[in-house]
């Protein structure tokens, strides 16, 4: 049991020597030191920056005094020790000529604004505000938005209500359905619906995609397929099918061949190659001669009208017996 003790009493001394100087520290921190380090920045004036900045540097530091939970005398006190210059002069000149019961963090502002941020520069964040819709920001980026802005349009959203009923109306509409209306709500509460109701709809999104791309993938073996059947019925009909006739010859009736023109049957020629004078079982040429020459029977007949020397001396007449 007494080893025990020791044991514990050890482990005290370590985590004391661990823990004691930081707590220490921090303790020891002074406002200024403490708002810098969650990142405010001193404010100088405006001399040599964009006109926009102090509007934007007074945001900022009450947004991160929000953040510390800082009261609105420890606002106040903070954010005068951030200023320094041409500011802290500007600061005690209105000090000295306002009662001490009307400086308060609200004041401040209003001073700040009033001397250093133009009345164009509010009026354009109060329309902002007015215009503010979500569009493609997540809802943890409208959100931030939508806050910042907020505080140029207190008008406008003055109570809880009017906050949430702003924010829920500027919501795309596809997560704007989904959320109930509700008479008693929280800011905070109705952002969190949000970013839930907007990572379903995103997984139903995901969902879908992979279930087309499953499809798309399931379907391309079949019309594969089907390429292919296609390309073989198209093949075989060429080859295993009747011969096709060239363009623009008619089936002839007399001689059940395709021609041009009058059906040489009937003029007593030669079938093959078109000659008046010979039939074609004496046709001097053979079927690759005439497919060589081509299928135009003027071009044959000047061919074959002249016969090979000799022809008809060894046919004793004209060829017609």
């Amino acid at each position: 049991m007494a080893r025990d003790d020791a044991l514990s009493q050890a482990m005290l001394r370590i985590l004391e020597r661990v823990t004691g100087p930081n707590t220490r520290s921090r303790g020891r921190w002074s406002v200024t030191e403490q708002l810098q380090s969650n990142g405010t920045e001193l404010f100088r004036g405006v001399t040599g920056v964009a006109p926009n900045v102090p509007g934007y540097w007074i945001e900022v530091t009450e947004r991160i005094m929000d953040d510390l939970d800082y009261t609105s005398e420890k606002k106040l006190k903070g954010v005068v020790l951030l200023l320094r210059d041409e500011a802290n002069l500007w600061w005690l000149t209105v000090k000295e000529s306002t009662q001490a019961d009307c400086l308060s963090w609200e004041f401040f502002k209003s001073v700040v604004q009033g001397e250093y941020v133009g009345a164009s520069y509010i009026d354009g964040r109060r329309r902002e505000f007015l215009n503010l819709t979500q569009r493609d920001r997540s809802v943890a980026e409208y959100e931030a938005k939508f806050l910042r802005l907020s505080h140029y349009g207190r008008g406008m959203v003055a109570s809880k209500y009017e906050r949430c009923a702003r924010f829920k109306d500027s919501l795309r509409d596809n997560l704007k359905v989904l959320i109930a209306p509700q008479k008693k709500l929280e800011l905070f509460v109705l952002v969190e619906k949000a970013k839930i109701t907007e990572e379903v709809k995103h997984a139903e999104h995901q969902n879908r995609d992979r279930e087309r791309g499953r499809n798309k993938r399931d379907s391309e073996p079949s019309n594969s397929v089907q390429r292919l059947k296609k390309k073989v019925r198209t093949d075989g009909s060429v080859r295993a099918g009747s011969p096709v006739a060239p363009t623009g010859l008619h089936l002839c009736r007399d001689c059940g061949r395709h021609h041009q023109g009058e059906c040489l049957s009937r003029t007593r020629a030669c079938l093959r190659c078109g000659s008046p004078e010979h039939h074609i079982r004496d046709c001097p040429l053979r079927d690759d001669q005439v497919q060589a020459l081509g299928s135009g029977t003027a071009q044959l007949q000047r061919v074959v009208r002249q016969p090979p020397r000799g022809y008809h001396q060894s046919r004793g007449g004209n060829g017609m017996g």
